[in-house]
């Protein structure tokens, strides 16, 4: 059973923040729970008489105290004498010998105790919750995703649903909010879990569980998608996602590029409205196919991975076009 040390009458706290962990296994923890306090125990393993050997004052940045002798005797902080009344600093691993000599006197651990603030300790940000809203549905993002390069952000159902619309209707994707060309677009991890909190925070502004199941049922972008779009390609040059700067000779190859791009291969060839996944493994590229049984998805991770399409096209890794072995990729089916 832990022993405490006697209190010198200041400011108590309701947390054990520290611990003085003896080196020899028949004393028991000294636990610390005052910003100030005097420290009694045992100082040889032959005497059962407790001493005033020390005080110990909590420092403001929490990770350190200062430890003042109390005791008769000189005490090592590790190795280095301290004699009566003098003050040193001590931090998480500090030894402590209570006596000139380590043969004769007990020795302690100073070790600091992870508290609630000091684990949990998170920065408050204060978010405006308009600027947490979806510009198409006006709610609460669900599912963000974050366009590039606008960084302008959507609920996934809402997004596909604009990409889906704006590939019959028009050879680019342009942002909902700003018209700018779209480029990319994919989760953001970050800004769902502020998406959470907000709605954690203020439960009036969560959606009907029908709702949810409705713009869930929209959502199609599961890994991030490269764009294509004839608007702007000519300026951007090297832009490896781009639709031109695929076909050109004069592209001077930066990323990785989609095979299916330059030609027909299974009887597919990539427009100016096809979407493409970045492989997860390789990094190469693919046109998102919803015609198509194979799987380009992982139905645990969600991650994408290109193998066993290319390996359905009878395609092969090559120096300009990055393909995973299909092997990476394969079917796990559950015992029946």
């Amino acid at each position: 059973m832990a022993e405490v040390g006697e209190s010198s009458g200041s400011q108590s706290s309701s947390q054990i923040w520290a611990k003085l962990v003896p080196l020899q296994a028949q004393q028991s923890d000294i636990e610390v729970c005052s910003d100030e306090m005097i420290v009694s125990s045992q100082i040889t393993s032959s005497s059962q008489v407790k001493h005033d050997w020390c005080k110990i004052t909590r420092n403001a940045d929490m990770l350190t105290a200062m430890m003042q002798n109390k005791s008769s005797n000189d005490i090592l902080v590790d190795d280095a004498v301290v004699r009566r009344e003098d003050v040193v600093e001590i931090k998480c691993g500090t030894e402590m010998v209570l006596g000139p000599n380590r043969e004769e006197y007990l020795s302690y651990i100073f070790k600091l105790m992870p508290s609630q603030e000091t684990c949990k300790k998170k920065l408050k940000i204060s978010v405006d919750v308009e600027h947490a809203k979806c510009s198409i549905c006006l709610n609460i993002w669900h599912d963000v995703i974050t366009i590039a390069p606008c960084l302008h952000n959507f609920c996934n159902g809402c997004f596909s649903e604009w990409l889906k619309r704006s590939q019959k209707k028009h050879s680019g994707v342009l942002c909902p909010q700003c018209r700018a060309v779209v480029q990319f677009a994919g989760r953001n991890p970050f800004l769902r879990n502020i998406e959470e909190e907000i709605l954690q925070a203020d439960p009036s502004l969560k959606r009907s569980d029908e709702e949810i199941a409705l713009i869930d049922s929209y959502a199609t972008i599961r890994s991030n998608l490269a764009i294509r779009s004839e608007r702007g390609s000519r300026r951007k040059r090297g832009w490896a996602y781009d639709g031109d700067e695929y076909a050109s000779e004069e592209s001077d190859g930066v990323g990785p590029q989609c095979p299916q791009c330059g030609s027909a291969i299974g009887g597919f060839q990539c427009n100016q409205q096809t979407i493409h996944i970045q492989c997860q493994n390789c990094g190469g590229m693919m046109p998102s196919r919803a015609d198509m049984d194979v799987p380009q998805h992982c139905s645990g991770c969600d991650g994408s991975f290109c193998g066993a399409y290319w390996h359905a096209q009878r395609v092969t890794r090559s120096e300009y076009h990055p393909v995973c072995n299909h092997e990476t990729f394969r079917p796990v089916y559950a015992a029946s």
